[in-house]
């Protein structure tokens, strides 16, 4: 007991211990068995020394002290292995979590898309549990040493690579769009949007009661068409809006898109609209672009016309030759002297 005390006083037994330990242990199932076949002129494997039951013993020894299990209550592992700190290994703990339940958000609100209103809270635990890892509270030490053993230990850097793959995909779907300028809740258009999205989906669910389960379904959708129209044309025109908005505000980057969430809900109204209900929506400027057509079409005629009526018709007259008024006055003196 005195010895083992002061070995473990020491940090455990030396690394160079470890075979002899595995040898002395080999050797004493191999007498249990019997003894050794030395004078064969056959090496014998690994295998034929020993049995199947002793090969497990073996591999569970093996995966004992790479575990850090050592043999018995001391450890054969040195103790300069590579270890994180319990803040380290609290802070990964942390991060984890938050990833996974980020991550279980993004698949439920896969369809309908509702990635951005749903998920943008746990994006911001997961962006703050990324900045903690980053830059540790604590001394500059401990806060380097966390870093490093968490973001940079190995070449694949598996934290790191779920942390782009999160900002990659809250990139990709443009949630910054529907969010306020600090993130912590969405912004007033994307509210008023969602809200006459509810609307419409309601007003076609109102209107389709008592024909829904009908068989065949229903080809008339005439009373979804009447009764829903303003609620359509309401939401049609709030999204141009937010699109022209997004377009000034964004002159730098051409083709930004608005956020995934709000795309979504109106493509599905949209082909619910035209697709399924047949429906349309006559523009309010239908009347006065066809009051300009007929007036460009009528303005030649109208041209054509005001300059024949008043412009001056000039009268052609007959004038005769002097020679022939000659010819005639002689014909005519000589008819008179006869």
């Amino acid at each position: 007991m005195a010895g083992d005390a002061e070995l473990a006083r020491r940090g455990g037994w030396p690394w160079r211990w470890l075979p002899a330990l595995l040898l002395l242990q080999l050797l004493r199932w191999r007498c249990a068995l019997g003894a050794l076949p030395f004078t064969s002129s056959r090496h014998p494997g690994f295998a034929d020394l020993l049995s199947e039951q002793q090969l497990l013993e073996v591999q569970d020894l093996t995966l004992s002290l790479l575990q850090g299990g050592g043999l018995g209550p001391l450890s054969l592992l040195p103790p300069d292995l590579p270890d994180l700190e319990p803040e380290c290994r609290e802070l990964l703990m942390d991060f984890a979590n938050s990833s996974a339940e980020l991550t279980a958000c993004m698949v439920r609100s896969a369809r309908p898309v509702r990635l951005c209103q749903t998920c943008y809270p746990l994006f911001q635990q997961v962006a703050i549990k990324m900045d903690n890892i980053s830059r540790n509270v604590g001394n500059a030490s401990e806060s380097q040493r966390c870093a490093g053993s968490l973001l940079m230990a190995d070449r694949m850097q598996i934290v790191v690579m779920v942390s782009e793959f999160f900002n990659s995909t809250w990139k990709e779907a443009n949630c910054a769009n529907c969010l306020t300028k600090n993130s912590e809740d969405l912004s007033n258009n994307t509210q008023d949007f969602l809200s006459l999205f509810n609307k419409t989906l309601a007003c076609f669910e109102h209107n389709l009661q008592g024909r829904t389960y009908s068989l065949p379904p229903p080809k008339n959708y005439s009373e979804v068409c009447k009764n829903c129209k303003e609620a359509y044309r309401t939401l049609s025109l709030l999204y141009s809006e937010m699109q022209k908005m997004n377009g000034l505000e964004s002159k730098a980057e051409p083709g930004t898109h608005l956020c995934i969430d709000v795309e979504d809900a109106m493509n599905i109204t949209r082909k619910l609209w035209s697709r399924t209900f047949n429906c349309s929506v006559t523009c309010s400027d239908t009347v006065s672009v066809v009051a300009v057509s007929v007036f460009i079409l009528f303005l030649p005629v109208v041209f054509y016309l005001s300059s024949f009526l008043h412009s001056e018709q000039k009268k052609r007259k007959l004038i005769l030759p002097k020679r022939l008024k000659s010819s005639t006055s002689f014909a005519n003196i000589q008819e008179n002297s006869t």
